[in-house]
């Protein structure tokens, strides 16, 4: 694990790397709400947004491969909080899916696009071989 980093100016934003593992959901989440809380967000945004960041995180350990996850929380205006993993699968890019009704998972982006106002991924790298991705929500915020 690594210390969070700060911006020099602005709302300090958060970014820390974790194991690609299950186990960093939690992690996740608890930056989140740390992340909400220095930031004056009630309760409901930030539970709300770690929800939504758990769901990200367990998209990219159950779908990519790598040793690490880096997880972002972030506040790019007064009104935006934006939410991230970046992995190192850029060949698994993530995809909304219509579970069945019996099926047992596929619903964690679904939950991302109800509690996202958008949502979306971006390959990082060199433009003809990217080498990670960036899975990313951002939700309206209370100013």
């Amino acid at each position: 694990m690594t210390a969070s980093r700060a911006r020099a100016t602005g709302c300090q934003g958060y970014s820390e790397t974790h194991p690609h593992a299950q186990e960093t959901a939690s992690v996740a989440r608890g930056l989140v709400r740390t992340a909400c809380a220095a930031w004056g967000l009630g309760d409901e945004t930030a539970e709300t947004a770690a929800l939504a960041m758990s769901e990200l995180v367990t998209n990219a350990v159950k779908h990519a491969r790598g040793h690490s996850l880096r997880v972002i929380v972030d506040r790019p205006a007064n009104d935006r909080l934006y939410l991230a993993i970046v992995d190192m699968d850029p060949s698994r890019v993530p995809m909304l899916r219509t579970p069945g009704g019996d099926d047992t998972d596929g619903r964690g982006l679904i939950l991302v696009d109800v509690l996202a106002d958008r949502w979306g991924y971006d390959l990082l790298g060199p433009a003809r071989r990217p080498n990670r991705k960036r899975c990313w929500a951002e939700m309206k915020t209370a100013p």
